[in-house]
């Protein structure tokens, strides 16, 4: 059997100058999103959701990343502990939902992610870049839900609007 190149899209074997930029496809409420290697997710992922008008709905997506930042929300300090992984690993899991924040769209994810010997980590995710291919849904829901500060809790909550 004769071997076969195959390439990563379509994109990129017709359009090598537009490498490097997200790809998209909706399907009535719900957005396939292809975000290719080096391309920041949180930021990324953020402004799809400004330019078409998502305001609420969930989010979901796998792949693989780098420059990883999470947190762990400390109650007693009403902080987030840092932590930060360079090096690529399988994103297991990332997981979350979409509210608007000072009137903007806010995403609130969770992400489990493992190394190369199936250590596994997880917790809040701040930002990740793609490494390899990252893979997100956005499920984008009717209805209006912000966030505000709660003092007592040292976060902005979820407030849902009847």
């Amino acid at each position: 059997m004769p071997s076969m190149k195959v390439t990563r899209s379509y994109r990129m074997l017709f359009h090598p100058d537009e490498r490097g930029k997200m790809q998209s496809k909706q399907v009535d409420k719900t957005y396939f999103i292809f975000l290719e290697k080096d391309e920041p997710v949180m930021k990324t992922l953020t402004a799809f959701c400004s330019k078409n008008g998502i305001q609420n709905g969930e989010i979901s997506g796998i792949g693989a990343v780098k420059n990883i930042e999470v947190g762990v929300f400390d109650p007693g300090s009403k902080s987030y502990i840092h932590k930060k992984f360079d090096k690529t690993h399988e994103l297991i899991s990332c997981m979350g939902n979409i509210t608007l924040k000072d009137g903007e769209p806010f995403i609130h994810a969770h992400i489990t992610f493992g190394d190369h010997d199936m250590n596994v980590k997880g917790g809040h995710v701040f930002e990740m870049t793609v490494a390899v291919v990252g893979e997100f849904y956005i499920r984008k829901f009717d209805g209006s839900i912000h966030r505000e500060l709660d003092e007592d809790v040292g976060l902005a909550v979820c407030c849902i609007e009847e």
